[in-house]
């Protein structure tokens, strides 16, 4: 049976003037009613009748791009490094091609919205950067819509994320968060540290359980008790860092060393500990995560896993634009470099 604008309509709960101008972009219209319209046209899998269907399968010169906080370097030097990448002799008219960066703010909706829009657009790719939500039912909402957007010719890159379903034909560079954790870990062990708090992102983020797990690898490796006290979670950003920190000494006054979930993260722990009257490293070490350009002008310079942001998003432009070859199997680990720098090191009378 043939989905219509009026089923459209009646399930979004507006009229069908209000689906049109939705989906034409030519009237203002509120931003939770376009995302209710959205919804109910991915639910339904609507597409236009008469011309507009031919041109389904087309592709334009559109690549969007999806962050979680355009604000965040994490983001933005991947950003940055893909839209270098999205010109050149892959594309149309003189090799040109118009990067929409589309900014979630971390919501799984928006997420959704913004993939439901590039697909009616029929845009040429789409990258999606860093990690995905833990939560099954979104996951399989985005991986519907990523079918959606392969079978309608897109090209679909995944960076700094996890491999999405095979069926899905999406790309993926993904980073060895895991691997990175017990890294930075396995180095504050080696210095002689066995009280170690742990700043860990939002608890439905891949990239927070990832690091997290290679924290935790690394002290069961060496027989390190994992206290759960001695984790919080919060943002990933600066005050989160400050609060959790408070809130680690709080918990445990002997901690000789703060592990934090990035490097926007560490330098919140790092005013903690000072406005605390602790010395870095002499009374707490502190490491990071990222290697994002101000660690090591920090002082102390942050000790850190660096990921080779710009690369990683150089490489995604490049295979979403077709110009360089997908990894076998379509999927390419990357792993991160521990930098050794004056933020960490042997603990207090040790």
């Amino acid at each position: 049976m043939t989905v219509t604008l009026a089923d459209v309509a009646a399930r979004a709960e507006v009229s069908p003037a209000t689906v049109s101008r939705v989906l034409n972009g030519n009237y203002p219209v509120a931003a939770s009613t376009r995302e209710r319209v959205l919804r109910a046209v991915d639910e339904l899998d609507y597409v236009l009748n008469g011309p507009a269907s031919a041109l389904a399968a087309a592709t334009s010169d559109l690549v969007g791009i999806l962050v979680n906080d355009i604000a965040d370097p994490f983001f933005g030097i991947m950003a940055g490094a893909i839209q270098a990448e999205i010109g050149g002799p892959g594309g149309r008219a003189g090799g040109e091609r118009l990067a929409v960066v589309c900014n979630t703010g971390g919501s799984p909706e928006r997420e959704l919205t913004y993939l439901t829009l590039l697909q009616r657009q029929r845009a040429a790719a789409v990258v999606l950067t860093g990690g995905a939500m833990e939560n099954a039912s979104h996951a399989a909402a985005v991986a519907k819509k990523l079918r959606k957007l392969a079978e309608a010719g897109t090209r679909v890159v995944l960076c700094g994320r996890p491999p999405a379903p095979a069926d899905t034909d999406a790309v993926a560079l993904t980073f060895d968060n895991r691997g990175g954790g017990q890294q930075l870990t396995e180095h504050l062990i080696g210095l002689g540290h066995r009280r170690m708090g742990y700043i860990a992102g939002p608890e439905e983020r891949t990239t927070t359980r990832h690091r997290l797990e290679g924290h935790r690898d690394a002290l069961a490796a060496h027989g390190i008790p994992d206290d759960p006290a001695w984790t919080v979670h919060g943002r990933y950003d600066r005050r989160a860092g400050y609060e959790a920190t408070l809130e680690l000494l709080r918990r445990e006054p002997a901690l000789t060393a703060v592990v934090a979930a990035n490097d926007t993260v560490a330098l919140g722990a790092c005013a903690a500990l000072r406005d605390s009257g602790l010395r870095i490293p002499d009374d707490v070490s502190v490491v990071g995560f990222d290697d994002l350009p101000f660690s090591i002008d920090a002082v102390p310079a942050l000790t850190t896993v660096r990921l080779p942001l710009a690369d990683a998003g150089g490489r995604a432009g490049r295979i979403a634009m077709g110009r360089e070859e997908v990894p076998p199997g379509g999927i390419a680990t990357i792993r991160g470099e521990l930098m050794v720098r004056g933020s960490a090191g042997v603990p207090k009378g040790a």
